[in-house]
């Protein structure tokens, strides 16, 4: 059985529906839903809801804990949310708030502009901090993702935007010679 899959998810202030196959997951800060693969049995009762298989079959081990943690992000989402932190490294990169988005100046001959779509909400504490914020997990990782690939850290210097728990290999540089 699987350890994940097992446990029950705990809803607080949380309103769950499902009709047919779709999951619908409302909470003070939005709403998400999910499509449930039609072999497993999503049970909602007042304080909880159970993720449940039909047999043991290898699709349906993976399907089981799979749903549940999908499940329990999106309730967590709609509750507290998501939050990820990037740091822009290098001599002259920086990033600014410019109305609803940011403007990025990372080394290109032009400045970047990013508008986050809608659930997403980025803060720049500073010049070189980044905070995207929102309530679904996929999305804000994928935005830090996007944010990210403007200027990949490179292993040299160790310049380009990096997430704040992201650690930068080294390489040596050329070593000279006789």
């Amino acid at each position: 059985m699987s350890r994940i899959g097992k446990k029950p998810i705990p809803v607080k202030d949380v309103t769950v529906a499902k009709t047919g196959d779709l999951l619908k997951v409302k909470g003070k800060l939005g709403e998400l839903e999910m499509k449930v693969h039609p072999n497993i049995k999503v049970e909602i009762t007042k304080e909880e809801i159970v993720v449940t298989r039909p047999n043991d079959f290898k699709e349906n081990r993976a399907l089981h804990g799979l749903t549940r943690a999908l499940i329990n992000n999106m309730v967590v989402g709609v509750t507290e949310g998501y939050t990820k932190s990037l740091d822009i490294v290098g001599v002259g990169y920086k990033a600014e708030a410019k109305g609803d988005g940011v403007l990025f100046t990372i080394g290109y001959s032009h400045p970047i502009l990013f508008i986050p779509p809608a659930g997403i909400k980025i803060d720049v504490p500073g010049p070189t901090q980044i905070k995207i914020f929102g309530y679904d997990k996929e999305l804000v990782g994928m935005i830090a993702a996007k944010i990210r690939s403007f200027r990949k850290p490179e292993p040299y210097k160790g310049k380009g935007i990096k997430y704040s728990n992201e650690v930068i290999v080294r390489k040596a540089g050329k070593t000279a010679g006789k």
